[in-house]
């Protein structure tokens, strides 16, 4: 389970999320974080909305597609390669049924580094992740 950051109140200000919508934002979070550090699919789906797209780039190469490619290329293919990576929510910010949740992971394939922007909508009573945008911000990608 990832924990939000002991300094995110002072780096990007007092969050309005309530307790308990902090907590299921978090686990939709975690459903991510795992999918990808265990290469399961399954908790990816579960996270993310079927309609949801990802925008950013990788070695120079742009990823904007539907989640769906992303899914398919973890699935079975586990991020963490050498037991190093890591991930942690900066921030969290939520008004109704919208949120948005900032996250940094670290020792992806052993040396990648990301910033990842998920925005988020309550729907029918449940959090998912309609959209990843991500920023590639330090290590090698691995050849795919």
């Amino acid at each position: 389970m990832i924990r939000l950051d002991a300094s995110t109140e002072r780096e990007w200000g007092p969050m309005a999320v309530t307790g308990s919508e902090q907590a299921e934002i978090t686990q939709t979070v975690d459903l991510y974080v795992e999918g990808m550090r265990n290469g399961d699919g399954a908790k990816l789906r579960e996270a993310f909305h079927p309609q949801a797209w990802m925008f950013g780039s990788l070695g120079g190469t742009r990823y904007d597609e539907p989640i769906g490619e992303l899914i398919t290329m973890v699935d079975g293919h586990s991020v963490d390669v050498d037991g190093s990576y890591q991930a942690r929510v900066v921030s969290i910010q939520q008004a109704g049924d919208a949120a948005f949740a900032v996250v940094e992971e670290d020792g992806c394939w052993g040396t990648v580094s990301f910033t990842d922007f998920f925005t988020l909508a309550q729907i029918d009573g449940r959090w998912v992740i309609v959209n990843k945008t991500f920023a590639h911000t330090g290590g090698e990608p691995p050849a795919m």
